[in-house]
């Protein structure tokens, strides 16, 4: 790394080196770029700690086995690679990413995915959240996407974390074009899954309901329902039908970025009266309590003139 590089705005790991985010650099021929061929996970940073690393570590390193991949790190190689960027960064909340590709070709001219050279890298910016904190109540908007479907388990694992956005992206244009802020998607049944960085909850009385196919399971989603215990809240896992979605108490959706957050419309439906209801406040306040547990946090060593 570079003597007094400046790393606040993004830092990245790549072959055991720590660079600012904008020299972080990949062959144009790897295959994590050229077919998508790529997974990877993020961990939220708050206040000085990870969330949850170790559930977002085990996930990765189910990825990376149902990819076949073996990029050579170790989960500790990992965690080391993680709190090494998070720390030069100097940032104490941040977006932690960690990717494994499946690399170049080290046979020239092979179509044969074992003859790659797995590898890993990471890399963190400041915290995102995927709806801005100051965006009003009234403009927590999503639309159910009418043009396209969510990608077919059976050709894409969703639980698998990947950069398949292809079906996402078309749904997003068709959601920002119609004024919403956001898009989920239905299967080819007509059943809620998910969207573009979130798990969608649907609330009736003191029940939640959330999908059980054809989307990622969240980190975020699985505190969300470890909170509605606490809370004694009931929890269904299940086919979520459209028209039951639609005619929700209250729904919201669930982030690495954000916690918990409240739609007050999806298409032309208002949930709340254009706020959001009691549950998912609830949720959203227990959220950022469960993010400064003890048990719950990975504290990290910034050095003494960064704790100043």
């Amino acid at each position: 790394m570079a003597e007094g590089a400046d790393l606040r705005t993004g830092a990245a790991w790549m072959d055991g080196r720590v660079m600012p985010l904008s020299e972080a650099r990949l062959p144009v021929n790897d295959w994590g770029l050229i077919h998508s061929d790529i997974t990877y996970d993020v961990v939220p940073v708050w206040d000085g700690g990870f969330f949850r690393l170790d559930d977002y570590l085990d996930r990765f390193g189910r990825s990376m086995a149902s990819l076949r991949m073996d990029t050579g790190m170790s989960a500790a190689d990992i965690r080391a690679a993680l709190t090494a960027i998070v720390t030069a960064s100097g940032l104490r909340a941040a977006y932690v990413a960690m990717v494994a590709s499946r690399g170049v070709p080290l046979i020239p001219g092979t179509r044969d995915p074992r003859d790659c050279g797995n590898h890993f890298y990471a890399w963190c910016v400041p915290y995102i959240h995927i709806m801005r904190p100051e965006l009003p109540p009234e403009n927590r908007t999503a639309w159910i996407a009418k043009n396209v479907t969510r990608i077919p388990t059976a050709s894409i694992d969703p639980r698998v974390k990947n950069y398949h956005w292809g079906d996402f992206t078309a749904g997003l244009f068709e959601a920002k074009d119609r004024g919403y802020e956001t898009v989920i998607l239905l299967d080819e049944s007509g059943q809620v899954t998910e969207g573009p960085g979130f798990n969608v909850f649907a609330v009736r009385g003191n029940r939640l309901i959330t999908p059980e196919h054809g989307m990622l399971e969240g980190i975020s989603r699985r505190t969300v329902l470890e909170m509605a215990a606490e809370l004694g809240l009931t929890t269904d896992i299940r086919p979520l039908p459209l028209a039951e979605f639609m005619e929700s108490d209250e729904i919201f959706i669930s982030s690495s970025g954000g916690g918990v957050i409240a739609l007050t419309r999806v298409d032309d439906r208002i949930f709340g009266n254009g706020a959001a209801g009691p549950v998912a406040t609830a949720l959203h306040e227990t959220y950022w309590d469960w993010m400064a547990r003890p048990e719950m946090r990975t504290e990290i060593p910034y050095p003494a003139t960064d704790q100043a």
